[in-house]
């Protein structure tokens, strides 16, 4: 059901209040007020449509208006109606996807769909037969299938011939670069100009209010530039190699790096950082110079970053050096820090002394002197946009203590680099989402075999049960399978979409003979042991812990206050719940009470740092895996222990 009146409306200039949410409403011509209640809810294809009042339009003339706070819950069954239009939504855009891609090279050589390619071979492809044949004929794939297709991008010289039409029609607009989150070296994507990076609801945070000072924090920056060669020998086109963000952001703005140069001197309008600093590829670094143009600007809207986690880090960098940042404040003049030399000039043209706002930050003092710092900081501050659930929801309370409880923290989405797939259900929820993708997205039963012959569809997911994501999109990946783990809990009221929530990653687990504790059961251990009686865990991570018999769960945690005498048998009784095998193992010494090591304040965003320094890897891509299967990173972790509960 839907509780409260939410209405979503076009911004278009003919002044039609389109109604996305409800229908059947009568308004008040000059209040917009609901005046009749609803009576049923429609398919999302019966529309009605309103005019927006005059004195409204301006106001509200962006994508989104939310008149009154609402709630969506989702229903436990699909009905006739929903199913048949899910179904409709689906297949249609699979149609539009094979008949796109199965002409490219993949399409036409890989082995993968060679029965597929016999099977529709003479048919229409916008025959109903062909998605039978599809789900009938096209297997599982991995990354595997396409490391020969994507190495094409990386050989020398780069011949055009030879890269279009590779995956997906013409050439791709960036090649995105996965995190490597768990230690191995990152996966490949290409990405196709089809403008379908990620969700509409991401979209509109770029451009939610033209008016709105937004602290921006996203690299721009790219790890290679592919420069691809015509048939005369001269470059063409020039495609960057980056994280999945920065090329997503890129296209949707249209920020070709050919025009690189005439943005770097300037501030985005909205934004109050120059473009420049997206260019600042040391962790540290970078989110100083973010912090600094953020103190600088008093009417500061909101905050959008990639994860919650950058949030914090920013926060404990300027803790430590308010000090230089109010000097240079109150001087005008960007600080000496390293990595930013080659901005420098762009930064310092865009800074300017402000003695008065500096004694306006002095007299409040650093993040950590009190509670809510952030709102009186910035008076207007109303929203934190950023990745904020699973894992990054253990720093909730961290952020919140500086936030204060007015500023409303938002998930932009739930996806991946392989593929967008939901937004969130509710503004106010951050951990369920609803399925909004412009991709196919099929889903494998995680009790079941990872065969093609185990897929089902949207309509037929049951809630309660747990799924890895089938990605089919329109970049060319056929039937990908994604290393996520979801647990659906309905559907949406509105449009019969599978609703969801993140459950963890497929192989970020800790394997024992008798038993695996996935992600999911680690997230679920350190929220029974964060209380205020026991430990106060700010980030954590978890190891296979071999270093005596019998092997068990090791935690290293970040917390403040400990008071943990009962930490390691409270770890322990949580971990029952998920597995009653967990005891028996106990019982015949095959598994041992979970260890917890306290690592020294500071550690995680100390880890951020030295990991986009050891791996070059993006900025927007840094996290702290629950699961650290790396040697390198168990050693390096380990070297900052404080203490063994």
């Amino acid at each position: 059901m839907v509780t409260g009146n939410r209405y979503i409306c076009s911004g278009r200039s003919r002044g039609l209040w389109r109604c996305g949410t409800l229908r059947n409403k009568v308004f008040d011509k000059n209040t917009a007020q609901l005046l009749r209640p609803q009576h049923s809810i429609k398919p999302k294809s019966d529309r009605t449509s309103y005019r927006l009042p005059t004195h409204l339009s301006s106001k509200y003339r962006r994508i989104y208006l939310l008149m009154s706070t609402s709630t969506v819950s989702p229903l436990p069954s699909l009905s006739s109606e929903f199913r048949a239009a899910l179904q409709g939504r689906i297949e249609h855009r699979l149609r539009d996807i094979i008949a796109a891609n199965i002409t490219t090279l993949y399409g036409t050589s890989a082995a993968s769909l060679s029965p597929f390619r016999q099977a529709i071979a003479g048919k229409d492809i916008k025959d109903l037969a062909v998605i039978v044949d599809f789900r009938r004929a096209v297997p599982l794939t991995d990354y595997e299938s396409y490391k020969p297709f994507i190495a094409k991008f990386f050989g020398n010289p780069l011949k055009q011939s030879e890269l279009e039409n590779l995956l997906a029609p013409g050439l791709p607009s960036f090649i995105a670069k996965s995190s490597s989150t768990s230690g191995n070296k990152p996966n490949h994507f290409p990405k196709y100009p089809t403008r379908r990076w990620t969700t509409a609801a991401f979209a509109r945070h770029l451009h939610f209010n033209d008016s709105a000072k937004t602290a921006f924090i996203y690299c721009f920056a790219y790890q290679k530039l592919l420069e691809v060669l015509g048939e005369d020998g001269e470059v063409t086109t020039k495609i960057p190699v980056c994280i999945g963000t920065c090329g997503g952001i890129r296209s949707a703005e249209n920020w070709s790096v050919e025009t690189d140069s005439t943005r770097m001197g300037t501030i985005i309008p909205g934004h109050v950082s120059p473009w420049a600093t997206g260019f600042i590829t040391h962790h540290r670094s970078f989110l100083l110079i973010h912090a600094l143009f953020a103190l600088s600007e008093p009417t500061l809207d909101r905050f959008l970053t990639s994860f919650l986690t950058f949030f914090v880090d920013l926060i404990l960098y300027v803790q430590e050096d308010w000090d230089m940042l109010l000097t240079s404040i109150r001087d005008g003049r960007i600080p000496e820090i390293d990595h930013i030399d080659h901005v420098r000039t762009y930064l310092q043209a865009n800074f300017r002394a402000d003695p008065q706002r500096a004694e306006e930050l002095e007299n409040i003092g650093p993040p950590l002197t009190c509670p809510g710092w952030a709102q009186r900081i910035w008076p207007n501050l109303k929203t934190l946009v950023c990745i904020c659930s699973g894992t990054f929801a253990a720093v909730l309370p961290k952020a919140r203590s500086v936030l204060g409880p007015n500023i409303l923290v938002q998930n932009p989405g739930y996806g991946c680099t392989e593929c967008s797939v939901g937004k969130v259900l509710n503004t106010n929820d951050t951990e369920t989402f609803v399925l909004e993708t412009g991709e196919i997205v099929e889903f494998l039963d995680t009790s079941e075999a990872p065969v093609h012959d185990n897929i089902l569809q949207a309509w037929d997911l049951q809630p309660g049960r747990c799924y890895q994501p089938v990605a089919t999109t329109r970049d060319g990946l056929w039937r990908y399978l994604i290393d996520d783990i979801i647990q659906v809990t309905g559907f949406d009221p509105r449009n019969g979409s599978p609703v969801f929530t993140f459950y963890g990653r497929k192989n970020l687990a800790i394997r024992f003979p008798y038993a695996a504790i996935t992600e999911a059961h680690l997230i679920s251990v350190v929220q029974a042991i964060n209380t205020e009686d026991i430990v106060q865990v700010q980030e954590f991570t978890a190891v296979l812990d071999q270093r005596e018999l019998p092997q068990t769960v090791g935690f290293f945690l970040e917390i403040v206050g400990p008071s943990a005498k009962l930490a390691r048998q409270k770890a322990f009784e949580a971990l029952l719940t998920t597995n009653d095998d967990h005891q028996r193992g106990l019982d015949t010494g095959r598994i041992g009470l979970p260890t917890i090591r306290i690592v020294r304040s500071g550690t995680f965003a100390e880890y951020r740092l030295w990991r986009g320094e050891s791996m070059n890897a993006g900025i927007g891509q840094i996290k702290v895996p629950v699961v650290m299967t790396n040697e390198g990173q168990q050693e390096w972790i380990s070297e900052r222990v404080v203490m063994e509960l």
